[in-house]
């Protein structure tokens, strides 16, 4: 099959250092809604051992001016084709100027310079990560060109008040016909991906900040107006990333200002533009009645992320595109690392896990499988995945728990000191951290180099006699699209092991002179290894992969009476956790078999068990009583039928909530609701975690009952966490109160974007056959609209990605919908249609019925006329591999 817009791949082998680079840009801006026009002044550096004539990138640019070194071009000059302006006669040193014209008002894609909501009451921004800079002005739009940028925005006033760009400020002032004007300018060079302007109508809040450096700092978050309230709790979640990173870094900020924009119209999450934050709003805005909990740490970790990218990003950036996981994946550890120590550790590497387990470990088991560090892309905006993100943060986890706490900051210091100001590779990552601890860690690059989830298999033999206990591993990890063989990889793992009363014992490693604690690091750096501990005294039960030690699938023979011990007794919260999933898989495995299982009692009973004992954590409680999701659960199996398996992960937890008992599932949620209010300290919000899962368990045995609870739970809710999760056990059981609470919602939060967003997500839920329905009733939905990506998230996002046995129909109705959605999204938004595509990720794993099903509608998109090229890339990846 021939797919249309297929472009050519780029490789990693073929960089080369860039023929020009820019010393300096002077941007002149003079901004509206319909037309904007950018002039540009830069001065140009060639590479001496390059002769290449000038190249700039430039797309969608209507080009009104050109000169080079004061002399207007003649149009024989220069030529501009194809997304490419070259120049003839550039030299080194030589300043060329150009004005271009561009329509944001048009610009439905959000990339480039854009108009967020309405024209008479939306504002103007920008998105330049990973190549929208091009959008807006000819440049070399490659990460490792490094530029000292000013910037003079020019605009009307009454209409754009607020004029905002990268750098410090460096003036404003008055100009005829109502207009103004304000100029910026960053003393630190950056890649043109970090260029951002805002020119609008907006509120602020605002701080002063005193670095630990005694630097004095301005922190500023815009809004539109009737959000700006909802701005603080981020502004406080600023302040202590500030802080922690100097604590736990030594980075301090660099500018005079730190200014942070919401908007509801952005493609990511939140950009971390040098001085000027630009936040999709949904991890920017907070408050008790529409934000539950889980987004207010939301909030926390995604203000902490884009702060921690001004060292680790910014001041460092990547020097192509393929080390992306080096700014993303050692940011998104740096934000997981303040998140744990603001919260609960073990809770946070619970939630990290599952994250991963459910995004990343599927995309690493399919079609669209790519190392951390691709060799090659078609479409970089493709690569923005969890495998760069998620497991790039693992790599990163792995080598400072192999470090050591003051090993890796050793290293990280040594990384700042040699690349502040650079474009930086993993090479050179890895290299500071080793020079700076003396260890080699370059076999660590074959993580980054190798797509797929390494198979970890354990097996542990007792010797009574010797009274020693040997532990054998060996990995293996499955051929991926375009790597059928795969190396050994160095995998730590951190490891106890436990007596049958469940105390840890003290670990002598064949080899070491003495015991050595309680808990240890081995390395498996073969194909297979024997690890033999001494003085053994009975055989153990052995807590592996610690706290998550290395992204791994573990396979160990463990009985369900030893993983009911780890489930009773691990210290490791993490690993408490991980006992009773693998518990609960087996348990699983056992009614999908159609048996009656000891794992299955196993689990049971000691759940129960845990339920009684009140001096547990009940966050952690909460998270203990879930079993893994249908994702994972699917990942078990050649052939997975959705609905099937969403029916037997119904009857394990079923049999769950029976164990415990009605009563005792009632008086723990009375006790959990009494003098309910929306503190958010983590005692409150730990018990508004259990009270969730215990009214979701009490719907399974007492639905009646239960829906009652749930009703009474809704109407007097004092915020958003105990409302949405009364309200999501009222509409996934399609509960004759559902209705009414429905439209309430609806009715209560038609102003609020964010609120509506999981109005649609908690509908687009409903398991089952009845999800299509209510898919196509909502798109009909006044507030429902596929320009804005939030909303086309939270329906069809929420659909595809996280309902697998609604959108799996086995009619194949649920994938025909969701490609005609994605063609119509597609002419508007390509980056969002694309990433919503990868709900196809693993369709050929299907049952039969569901795979052809799946193929034709996958087809069928594929021959479609105009497709752009990320959509194309997903779907020919899809079907092709």
């Amino acid at each position: 099959m021939t797919l249309v817009n297929e472009t050519s791949p780029i490789h990693l082998r073929d960089y080369r250092r860039p023929d020009w680079s820019v010393e300096t840009i002077e941007l002149e801006i003079d901004l509206g809604i319909d037309t904007t026009e950018v002039s540009s002044r830069l001065t140009l550096r060639s590479n001496p051992s390059s002769s290449a004539p000038l190249r700039l990138d430039g797309e969608g640019l209507e080009l009104l001016a050109i000169s080079l070194d004061g002399s207007a071009l003649d149009v024989h000059a220069y030529r501009y084709d194809k997304g490419v302006l070259e120049v003839d006669g550039a030299r080194d040193g030589s300043v060329l100027e150009t004005r271009v014209r561009v329509r944001p008002a048009a610009n439905t894609t959000l990339e480039g310079l854009y108009l967020s909501g309405s024209r008479e009451h939306g504002f103007l921004l920008t998105q330049c990560e990973a190549e929208g800079f091009r959008h807006i002005t000819f440049f070399p739009d490659r990460p490792d060109v490094l530029t000292r940028y000013t910037v003079t925005l020019r605009a009307d006033r009454e209409r754009f008040p607020v004029l905002l760009a990268g750098g410090n400020p460096a003036g404003n002032g008055e100009l005829p016909d109502g207009r103004h004007w304000a100029r910026f300018i960053d003393p630190h060079p950056k890649p043109g991906y970090l260029f951002a302007l805002v020119a609008g109508r907006l509120e602020n809040i605002q701080r002063d900040y005193v670095t630990a450096d005694g630097g004095k700092v301005k922190l500023v978050i815009w809004s539109e107006a009737n959000v700006i309230d909802c701005c603080h709790y981020a502004l406080d979640a600023l302040e202590r990333s500030m802080r922690w990173d100097e604590q736990a870094y030594g980075r301090n900020y660099d500018l005079d200002v730190f200014h942070v924009v919401a908007t509801h119209d952005f493609n990511m999450g939140a950009m971390e533009n040098k001085g000027l934050n630009i936040f999709n709003a949904k991890y920017l805005l907070a408050d008790p009645d529409s934000s539950t909990d889980e987004e207010y740490r939301a909030v926390e970790a995604v203000v902490a992320h884009e702060y921690f990218h001004n060292w680790t990003g910014n001041r460092v950036t990547c020097r192509d595109w393929f080390q992306l996981s080096l700014k993303e994946g050692l940011t998104v550890f740096r934000e997981q690392q303040f998140s744990a120590d603001s919260n609960s550790a073990s809770l946070k590497r619970i939630e990290d896990v599952a994250l991963l387990r459910r995004t990343q470990f599927p995309e690493d088991a399919g079609p669209l499988a790519h190392p951390v560090r691709p060799a090659e892309y078609r479409e970089i905006n493709n690569f923005y995945t969890a495998t760069v993100y998620e497991k790039g943060s693992e790599l990163v986890r792995m080598i400072a728990g192999r470090l050591g706490q003051d090993g890796f900051r050793r290293g990280m210091d040594l990384y700042f000191e040699r690349h502040d100001g650079q474009a930086a590779t993993i090479e050179d990552f890895l290299s500071a951290l080793g020079d700076a601890n003396r260890i080699d860690l370059s076999p660590y690059l074959a993580w980054y180099a190798q797509a797929g989830t390494p198979r970890l298999h354990a097996k542990g033999e007792y010797d009574a006699a010797r009274c020693e206990y040997t532990l054998t591993l060996s990995q293996q990890t499955r051929p991926t699209p375009g790597q059928p063989e795969k190396v050994s990889l160095p995998i730590p793992v951190k490891l106890s092991l436990f007596d049958r009363q469940g105390t840890m014992l003290p670990l002598h490693l064949d080899g070491d002179e003495q015991a050595d604690g309680t808990e240890k690091v081995i390395v498996l750096d073969k194909g297979s290894q024997r690890f033999v501990f001494k003085h053994v005294l009975a055989p153990p039960v052995a807590s592996l992969l610690r706290g998550f030690s290395a992204p791994v699938v573990l396979e160990c023979d463990y009985s369900p009476e030893e993983l009911a011990l780890l489930l009773t007794h691990d210290a490791d919260g993490f690993n408490r956790w991980e006992a009773g999933q693998q518990l609960a898989m087996l348990a699983f495995d056992s009614l999908h078999e159609g048996h009656h299982s000891d794992a299955c009692k196993a689990w049971c009973d000691a759940l129960a068990a845990l339920f009684e004992q009140h001096a547990i954590d009940p966050a952690l409680l909460a998270d203990l009583l879930t079993p893994p999701g249908e994702i994972e659960f699917a990942d078990r199996q050649s052939e997975v039928d959705p609905g099937r398996i969403h029916a037997q992960r119904q009857t394990l937890q079923h049999r769950l909530a029976e164990r415990i008992g009605i009563d005792a599932l009632l008086a723990r949620y009375h006790a959990l609701s009494a003098n309910a209010h929306q503190h958010l300290d983590n005692a409150s919000q730990a018990r508004r975690r259990l009270k969730r899962r215990v009214l979701e368990l009490l719907a399974l045995v007492d639905a009646g009952q239960a829906h009652a609870l749930a009703a009474k739970q809704y109407e007097s809710a004092p915020g958003m966490t105990d409302r949405l999760a009364a309200l999501g056990v009222l509409v996934r059981d399609r509960a004759p109160q559902a209705s009414d609470a429905l439209a309430h919602f609806r009715q209560r939060y038609a102003n609020n974007p964010l609120a509506l967003d999981k109005w649609f997500t908690v509908q687009a839920q409903v398991p089952g056959d009845a999800a299509l329905a209510i898919i196509k009733q909502l798109e009909n939905d006044p507030a429902f609209t596929l320009k804005n990506p939030n909303r086309a998230r939270s329906l069809f996002g929420a659909f595809a990605s996280t309902n697998p046995s609604g959108f799996h129909r086995a009619d194949g109705e649920g994938y025909q919908l969701l490609t005609e959605r994605l063609a119509q999204l597609d002419a508007l938004n390509p980056q969002i249609a694309a990433r919503l595509a990868t709900a196809f990720n693993g369709w050929q794993r299907l049952e039969p019925l569901r795979r052809h099903a799946a193929r034709l509608a996958l087809e069928s998109l594929a021959q479609r006329e105009g497709l752009s090229p990320n959509l194309s890339e997903i779907v020919g990846n899809v079907l092709q591999r």
